[in-house]
């Protein structure tokens, strides 16, 4: 992936779009959820968008949680959405998975509030960064490693993007995407990823997909977001690519990010899911509110 260096960040700071013309046109959509699900056994595979780029996947009595956000902040921009279910919900037997090491993905607050008995998997380089809030069980992944935990295996898969945090240098830590496959239902969790075309071979080996979850939002300008950020035709594009049953956008509503909207993603991919060229996909989106639970085995449970 290209770097950006100081220099470009200054470029893009000087020419951004103002704050005023990011916020969203109206509230974020959201669904109510006191999160009591958890607790119960699910019959077959549900997800709830925490938001941004958090989710709850639950079947059974097993719960994944995809990069758990639910703090005020990713370190500077505030949250435009609470979170879709309370921290206070998730049981001490989930399991935490991380793609990668950004503010708006691996959170302090959340890290500092969620049960010390969840287990967590994390990208190459990040076990002592989350052993340091007192997990104990806490297991890193190198590119394709599979894990399994309780029944459920989890394989850490490639992205294009990078890694950064104050505390951890430029790319010291790994940073990825999720299979995960609970013997009934296979989801990808892409993380925050810009095009490649290792798209073509995840869909290749990973097949059947019943879920992709990828990012829309944080694309503009394209000069600099392009590498690191898929853009909504970008995501249609990996969407086809992966053969998944189902795409379910994600990072957009939560965090000021970039220079699109906070909600302007959703209105993009829309309007392309208009275009002849990419009407047979529209079946396929899930459009997901804050907060909202669906059946990932439900034909009928992601049209609207």
């Amino acid at each position: 992936m290209p770097r950006r260096t100081l220099l470009d960040v200054v470029r893009w700071q000087l020419q951004r779009v103002p704050a005023r013309d990011r916020r969203p046109r109206a509230p974020i959509p959201r669904v109510e959820n006191d999160g009591a699900s958890l607790a119960r056994i699910a019959e077959r595979a549900e997800l709830t968008w925490i938001g941004h780029c958090s989710f709850a996947l639950h079947e059974g009595e097993r719960v994944a949680l995809l990069d758990p956000h639910f703090g005020p902040r990713a370190l500077v921009p505030k949250r435009w959405s609470p979170a879709g279910i309370p921290i206070a919900s998730v049981p001490d037997t989930a399991v935490a998975l991380l793609s990668h090491n950004h503010y708006d993905h691996l959170d302090r607050w959340t890290l500092a509030r969620l049960p010390k008995a969840i287990d967590w998997l994390v990208p190459l380089g990040l076990g002592g960064y989350v052993r340091a809030f007192g997990f104990r069980s806490v297991r890193e992944a190198d590119w394709w490693d599979e894990i399994e935990v309780r029944g459920w295996r989890y394989t850490f898969l490639p992205a294009q993007h990078w890694s950064r945090r104050l505390s951890q240098p430029e790319n010291t830590t790994l940073w990825g995407a999720w299979l995960v496959d609970t013997g009934r239902a296979r989801l990808l969790f892409g993380g925050d990823s810009g095009w490649f075309d290792g798209y073509a071979e995840l869909g290749r080996r990973l097949a059947p997909l019943d879920a992709a979850l990828l990012p829309i939002g944080a694309y503009e300008p394209r000069w600099f977001m392009q590498p690191m950020h898929l853009n909504p035709e970008e995501a249609l594009a990996a969407f086809r690519a992966l053969g998944a049953r189902r795409l379910v956008p994600m990072h957009w509503g939560t965090f000021d990010l970039a220079d699109d909207a906070v909600d302007e993603p959703p209105r993009v991919l829309r309007e392309l899911l208009a275009r002849p060229e990419h009407a047979e996909l529209s079946d396929g989106v899930a459009w997901l509110a804050v907060g909202e639970r669906r059946a990932l085995g439900d034909p009928t449970a992601f049209r609207k």
